[in-house]
């Protein structure tokens, strides 16, 4: 197994030491992805932005957990599940939702099933989905802009999950109590 650096400040490449200090401004500390990813700062460095700009987009915030959660759980990222759990707590999220999507079980509403359901269409088919399944998307209310919503998700987490996979990036503490492993 290649073994990656777990960056620090001192450590990090210049172009990625600004970005270190967002993510301590944003998390309070460095979280181990981003210790990871500023290797290559221009990988942290568009993580960082799409991870704003999904955060800015026309999803609620179950509808943002709903996005992340799906694709980390279809993903199995080890490390993304339980970070997003926690950030779904500070987001006071119910934990009918955080425990429905970690545990792949029907979520609280059809509205946010749908969600689920169009965002694993997008992962699975790569892109590629089927009229039905944009339109049952636009009949639960969803619009053609959340679409391509997550589509900017699913490149965020391909940055993510696809950096813990090869890095097998440790869990930070505060999210330790929130491993995961996917159902059989």
């Amino acid at each position: 197994m290649t073994e990656f650096t777990l960056h620090d400040q001192q450590s990090a490449p210049a172009d990625s030491q600004p970005l270190l200090d967002n993510s301590i401004q944003a998390f309070g500390m460095v979280p181990g992805l981003h210790a990871v990813m500023a290797e290559a700062p221009g990988l942290l460095e568009g993580y960082q932005r799409l991870h704003q700009l999904f955060l800015d987009s026309s999803f609620n915030d179950d509808e943002v957990t709903v996005v992340w959660q799906t694709i980390n759980v279809e993903h199995e990222c080890h490390y993304c599940v339980p970070a997003h759990t926690g950030i779904a707590k500070s987001m006071k999220i119910d934990d009918a939702i955080t425990d429905a999507l970690r545990n792949e079980t029907p979520l609280p509403t059809e509205r946010l099933e749908a969600l689920r359901d169009f965002t694993l269409a997008v992962v699975r088919g790569r892109g590629n989905v089927d009229d039905a399944a944009i339109q049952s998307f636009l009949e639960a209310g969803f619009t053609r802009r959340q679409i391509l919503e997550v589509v900017l998700a699913c490149a965020q987490k391909v940055m993510s999950n696809y950096t813990n996979h090869l890095a097998e990036t440790p869990i930070d503490k505060p999210f330790q109590k929130f491993e995961w492993h996917k159902a059989s």
